[in-house]
């Protein structure tokens, strides 16, 4: 086979686990309002989102080296969920949080670097744009959750009422993409510092995001087309 026909192959490759992981995200986002409120839910919120960090890494599997370093990054993050899961006592939450955390800024970034390189407009280049900002608002739910867990005063205020609520699972999600989308409707508030940090540095990322995306795909859509 000769290299110009393994060149050939590689974008079908991405376009697919590209549009793989948007799926695995869809997926994510339909089901996790649901799943807390039935018996065995948080297996299957678990599995949700090891389906998405799997598919993440094979989303940006266009190199050997950044396959590997992906899934160097996904075995602590994946295992110890799981690990957690079934034995709390071996594996705290902020070992397997803080390694998600480092895996999906590592997704996003090459998500990223593959938008901002891409010659011009297609399918492939669109549901890594839309995984990316996705995954930013995932990025947030695990920061939060992270927060929540090595502030013992509480680092948020529910003012819903109710019982005490914490911001693990959904609601960590909840608040982070009604952050990232600058909507805010008050009924989760930061109140330590690091928490307004975050909900501000978010609620920034989400304008310059989209800002920027559409700047560049106007860019690559009004380019003049090769003949190649």
């Amino acid at each position: 086979m000769t290299r110009s026909m393994k060149s050939l192959r590689l974008p079908r490759l991405r376009r697919f686990t590209n549009l793989q992981l948007l799926i695995a995200l869809a997926l994510l986002f339909f089901f996790f309002p649901f799943v807390e409120e039935v018996k065995g839910g948080d297996i299957i919120a678990s599995i949700l989102l090891s389906l998405v960090l799997l598919c993440a890494v094979v989303a940006v599997a266009d190199r050997k080296e950044i396959f590997l370093i992906a899934l160097i990054l996904a075995v602590p993050a994946i295992v110890g969920r799981w690990v957690n899961h079934f034995r709390p006592d071996l594996v705290a939450p902020p070992v397997f949080l803080t390694a998600g955390l480092v895996l999906i800024a590592f997704v996003v970034a090459n998500l990223l670097r593959f938008v901002l390189r891409a010659p011009s407009v297609n399918l492939d280049v669109l549901c890594a744009s839309l995984s990316a900002y996705l995954m930013l608002g995932i990025i947030w739910t695990i920061a939060y959750w992270l927060v929540d867990q090595l502030t013992p005063g509480g680092a948020f205020a529910f003012n819903t009422g109710g019982e005490k609520q914490s911001m693990r699972g959904f609601n960590a999600f909840y608040f982070s993409f009604v952050t990232l989308s600058t909507v805010g409707y008050g009924d989760i508030t930061p109140v330590s510092k690091i928490a307004r940090m975050l909900a501000a540095l978010e609620a920034m990322t989400g304008l310059l995001y989209v800002a920027v995306l559409i700047a560049r795909l106007v860019s690559l859509y009004s380019r003049p087309k090769s003949k190649e």
